[in-house]
């Protein structure tokens, strides 16, 4: 009987050593992101900080918890929420029929529109004519993204902050740069020498992910959303982390 008792007791051992360290504390709510796209989440003096961070944290308020920031390749944000081992993740996920398949999206809480930002006297007329341009982007952005995959044959020029990218154009060191709407509206306030083209590059959509079937959580983090979305917090937020 007491060796019975001795190997399930060491069975149960062994489950808990082996699984233990994906048990999660239910006093922390665990975000699973990619720290290296600014403005929704980079690092600023060896912590994780951005828009999508300041939401997260706003999340974990509304739930009484402590938020834990996981930083990993944006290959593995499915799975880290698809093993439970984050309740949600956000890093500027678009939001596509594919991945709806393997988790489930909250709303939307941003819509980049990519616009592009270019010296008054430029001669760009159209978008069609930056394929041989120079382009300033900010490095890991969703505009740094697009460049490589749209305009190959255009010379990529990274910069890890926004103002030094538009140092370049005002330098004529690149031809134009691509940012989201919100920040080039301040850019070109301040610097009367630049302007906004006509249009709309691209347009991007991005929600947060949860594990398939978690609509409690789901719900929560909508509710906080939305409330963000409605007093202008994540609009000022984006403003705050472009500069």
């Amino acid at each position: 009987m007491k060796k019975i008792v001795l190997v399930c007791f060491l069975s149960f051992l062994s489950v808990f050593f082996i699984s233990g360290c994906s048990f999660k504390n239910s006093d922390e709510l665990v975000l699973a992101t990619e720290a290296g796209f600014a403005p929704y989440e980079f690092y600023q003096d060896g912590e994780i900080v951005g828009v999508d961070i300041d939401i997260a944290k706003e999340i974990a308020k509304e739930l009484n918890k402590k938020l834990v920031v996981k930083d990993v390749s944006f290959d593995f944000l499915i799975n880290e929420v698809k093993s439970g081992k984050a309740d949600f993740a956000a890093a500027g996920i678009s939001i596509t029929e594919e991945r709806k398949k393997q988790v489930d999206f909250t709303d939307e809480y941003t819509v980049s529109n990519q616009v592009v930002i270019v010296k008054k006297e430029s001669s760009i007329t159209n978008f069609s004519e930056l394929k041989n341009k120079k382009i300033a982007v900010q490095l890991g952005t969703v505009a740094d993204l697009y460049v490589s995959d749209n305009y190959p044959k255009a010379t990529l020029v990274q910069h890890k902050k926004y103002l030094s990218a538009v140092e370049d154009v005002k330098a004529n060191k690149a031809d134009c740069l691509i940012t989201d709407e919100l920040p080039a509206k301040e850019i070109v306030k301040e610097n009367p020498e630049l302007r906004i083209m006509d249009g709309i590059l691209f347009q991007d959509r991005y929600g947060m992910i949860v594990q398939k079937g978690n609509d409690e959580l789901r719900k929560q983090i909508n509710k906080v959303l939305k409330r963000l979305i409605a007093d202008g917090t994540i609009d000022k937020l984006v403003l705050k982390y472009s500069k």
